[in-house]
């Protein structure tokens, strides 16, 4: 059996996309990119910021009313420094997939721009992530409770219900008025107004989601319902302005908690992003390694916890966290992305440490679907890479490495996620 079945066997598997901020179909086709804003509206940004393009040039690159050329030759120099890094890689994918470039010129991208509008139709969203990039379905975290039905592909579309708010301690009374009828007044009505809203969104969520670690610290505490009423009374009571640290950690911790038990009760998974941020000079490092949860995880056996993003750059760390507790998950979305070699080098270490069906292969976590594509391209080459050299280092058979990728691409994620209930709820409700 040669190498190419391995590499045939990867590209035929339906990848599950665990991880998207998808923009629905409506904004693909109404208001979506050009061009450029479609090539380097990912997570590229950061790294021509990192390697020296101004503000002005990326305002410029991002602004459709300007020439494409122009645009394109404000950021040229950064482009150079950062097409192979893993996000520089994307943008050249989308390129040559989309657009037919082998190579960014000011005069290539302008004849290529009325591809933009093969692209921007109806339907054509789906088509880019079901048919080209062979996805199994995707689950997209809108930054929202409701979990509303995608028409453009209900069984296709699936929706995570945020947690961020909550985890960040954050309480909005009037929003959970509106959404549940409850007025938060104290503790116990908070709890009341938790439980009415996985009762009404629940059924139709695929998982949890919550990157409060963009604005708070992982280390999460045990909190007294005292010490919790206390804290929801001052941030009832007080401008946000003039809540202090202690007291928004106090709350968050224990809103945390509740969203925890409630995803085991109701059999969601709860993914929590982990390690690097999105983004330019503002990523303090101690807040994000996934052992800041380790009180969590053995506080909650029986729960789901997804962790994202491999907790980059604590790789290592989370190895050991998933190799320990039982009732974690490791998801590669973004990893392949952020850091290639050490996504594929994270891998092989997962192979002989963590137990194989505690491994999500993808998650684009992007907003436009020729990113996702791009991204899950890279995903299945790094993955391919990376058994290749498990058969050539004789610790895998070409078959077990078959076998592998099925298992993290595709049935590991079957198995924790409830996807068929999922989508026979959406039915429902559609």
């Amino acid at each position: 059996m040669a190498t190419t079945d391995l590499t045939h066997h990867i590209q035929s598997i339906r990848l599950v996309d665990t991880h998207e901020h998808m923009r629905r179909e409506t904004e693909w086709v109404e208001n979506g990119p050009d061009i450029l804003q479609d090539l380097f509206q990912n997570y590229v940004p950061a790294d021509l910021v990192t390697a020296g393009a101004s503000p002005k040039a990326m305002q410029n690159l991002m602004d459709a009313s300007q020439d494409i050329a122009s645009r394109f030759e404000g950021i040229q120099d950064a482009w150079e420094a950062t097409q192979f890094t893993g996000y520089g890689e994307a943008v050249s994918l989308i390129a040559k997939h989309i657009y037919g470039l082998d190579e960014l010129t000011g005069d290539a991208l302008a004849h290529a721009q009325d591809k933009v509008k093969t692209i921007r139709t109806p339907g054509k969203r789906h088509h880019i992530l079901h048919d080209l990039a062979n996805l199994d379905h995707i689950q997209t975290d809108d930054f929202s409770w409701q979990c509303t039905p995608d028409t453009s592909g209900p069984d296709f579309f699936l929706y995570d219900l945020s947690w961020a708010t909550f985890c960040n301690g954050q309480v909005d009374p009037s929003t959970i008025h509106a959404e549940t009828g409850i007025e938060v007044k104290d503790l116990a009505s908070l709890k009341h107004s938790m439980d009415a809203l996985f009762a009404k969104h629940a059924p139709c969520a695929i998982a949890v989601k919550s990157q409060h670690a963009y604005n708070r610290t992982l280390d999460w505490r045990k909190r007294s319902d005292a010490d919790a009423a206390a804290a929801l009374n001052t941030v009832l009571t007080q401008p946000a302005a003039d809540l202090d640290e202690a007291t928004r950690l106090c709350l968050g911790d224990w809103c945390w908690a509740r969203g925890v038990e409630l995803t085991i009760e109701h059999n969601l998974p709860f993914k929590i992003h982990t390690g690097y941020y999105a983004g330019n000079n503002r990523m303090p490092v101690r807040r994000i390694p996934a052992g800041n949860m380790c009180a969590l995880f053995s506080e909650y056996l029986d729960a789901k916890f997804v962790l994202m993003h491999i907790a980059y750059p604590y790789n290592d760390e989370l190895v050991a966290l998933a190799k320990h507790y039982r009732n974690i998950w490791v998801d590669f979305c973004w990893a392949w992305s952020i850091d290639p070699y050490s996504s594929r080098d994270f891998l092989r270490r997962c192979i002989h440490a963590v137990p194989s069906n505690k491994l999500f292969a993808f998650g684009g976590d992007t907003g436009w679907p020729t990113s996702a594509m791009a991204y899950a391209i890279q995903a299945r080459n790094e993955i391919r890479r990376a058994l290749e050299a498990e058969i050539s280092d004789g610790y895998l058979t070409e078959k077990q490495a078959m076998a592998f990728a099925t298992r993290i691409m595709n049935t590991n994620q079957y198995d924790c996620f409830d996807i068929s209930g999922t989508r026979a709820n959406i039915a429902k409700a559609a």
